[in-house]
């Protein structure tokens, strides 16, 4: 505790008029010096000098809510509980890259909501408090507490999709898709003589009847088996950029109003994985920055947190080293790329995975870049697009489709996604639907 910056500039002052009264020998000077140092120990109030300074312990803290609100919101309640003596509480409440708000309120224990927003996932710093209680009168000031809340873990949200593109061929013996082959499911096939093997209650005793009056043979109904589908969401997580290109060096601070290209692919891969489990197939998550520890294909509601989590806490470390082959993934199973394109691996990749018989989906993450003022910065970005350009260019001159996830065209996203399940439709000849939805069917 010590007294007030004022509270000792109004004793100064007093002091200095009543010194200079004195020393020039005129009465009404000094006269002038008495009333700034009664004020200062008077400070306003009567009985304001004779009441106690601020004594004890100041036991604010923060309390971070982790309950689920809106998407992109942070809360936390800031617990005042200053020391007996304290009139005034002044509370300045900052966050990285938002601008610091200030707050004078009566001491006494009480809860503060704080709340912010940002666009921004993965690790985030989030409240700084700093606060000072004042003694009667503002006399006496208590030493600043800051309190700092937790780092939280802001989950990506997913957006709503339609149909989303599934491999060609389905895996497992159960799930929500009609196979080909044959087994049990809902969907008839045809109608065939018993064989050793099928079931009694598959018999279709009508059909029997009709074919077989004497019953030497019995005919079953066979049905078209269902199967689940497998996909696997590739993350580049090797660069974290955003739309200032001064940020790329890694010397300036991303905004928080301002996605990057790892919170656009989170975002993505958190879309296009809600839609898959929803519709129960099975998807998992490989890391292109981390060989180890990947997100095994399952599905339900709690792989999905365990899939969002994985995303969350995805970034880049370092340089990571060159892939002399691709990641393994299942038999049969989609691949949905989600990157830049800023280099050639991921492309290389994706030739590889395509040898293997596994459909690729790529996911432009890149997001819209401003215009550079420095020269330097503007040729460079030039450069580096045009060869970004040519190389998405060339892989959608195999055959694999782009779809871009930033900018305006991150609304349209789930439009392009169904445009090529419809293709696929028409391109196999309309066979029994394989394509999973992120709420009711359509």
């Amino acid at each position: 505790m010590s007294r007030s910056s004022h509270a000792v500039a109004a004793i100064a002052a007093g002091v200095l008029v009543l010194g200079l009264g004195l020393l020039a020998g005129r009465a009404d000077v000094t006269l002038l010096g008495v009333p700034l140092l009664l004020g200062a120990a008077w400070s306003g109030r009567p009985g304001a000098w004779l009441a106690a300074p601020p004594t004890g312990v100041d036991r604010t803290h923060v309390v971070t809510d982790d309950r689920p609100g809106a998407p992109g919101e942070l809360t936390a309640t800031l617990h005042l509980d200053p020391p007996p003596g304290t009139e005034v509480a002044h509370a300045r409440v900052s966050a990285p890259g938002h601008r610091s708000t200030e707050v004078l309120v009566a001491a006494r224990p009480r809860p503060l909501d704080l709340r912010l927003r940002t666009v921004r996932t993965g690790p985030q710093q989030t409240f700084r408090a700093d606060v000072r209680g004042h003694g009667a009168g503002g006399t006496t000031v208590t030493d600043v507490v800051t309190v700092v809340a937790p780092d939280r873990v802001v989950l990506p949200t997913a957006m709503p999709l339609g149909r989303v593109p599934l491999p060609r061929r389905l895996r497992g013996l159960t799930g929500p898709h009609t196979a080909r082959r044959l087994g049990d499911g809902g969907e008839l096939r045809d109608v065939h003589p018993f064989v050793p093997g099928d079931r009694l209650r598959r018999v279709d005793w009508r059909t029997t009847a009709r074919r077989s009056p004497d019953l030497d043979t019995l005919y079953v109904r066979r049905t078209y088996a269902t199967a689940e589908a497998t996909a696997v969401l590739v993350l580049d997580s090797r660069d974290d950029v955003g739309p200032d290109l001064r940020t790329w060096r890694g010397t300036g601070d991303q905004r928080v109003d301002e996605a990057t290209s790892l919170d656009l692919a989170r975002h993505a891969a958190a879309s296009v994985a809600a839609a898959l489990v929803a519709s129960g197939d099975r998807v998992g998550l490989e890391d292109l920055g981390r060989s180890r520890h990947p997100v095994p294909p399952a599905s339900g509601r709690r792989h999905l947190r365990r899939m969002l989590h994985a995303l969350a806490l995805s970034h880049p470390v370092g340089s990571p080293a060159r892939r002399l082959r691709p990641p393994r993934l299942p038999a049969d199973a989609i691949v949905y790329l989600l990157t830049t394109a800023l280099d050639d691996e991921p492309l290389a990749l994706v030739r590889a995975w395509r040898a293997h018989g596994h459909p690729v989906v790529v996911v432009d993450t890149l997001p819209d870049v401003r215009p550079a003022h420095e020269e330097h910065m503007r040729l460079a970005w030039r450069v580096t697009r045009m060869e970004r350009d040519d190389r998405l260019r060339h892989i959608a001159a195999e055959g694999v489709p782009v779809v871009r996830w930033a900018g305006p065209a991150r609304d349209t996203a789930p439009v392009a996604l169904e445009a090529l399940v419809r293709a696929g439709e028409r391109h196999a000849g309309a066979p029994p639907p394989r394509v999973a939805s992120g709420g009711r069917p359509r």
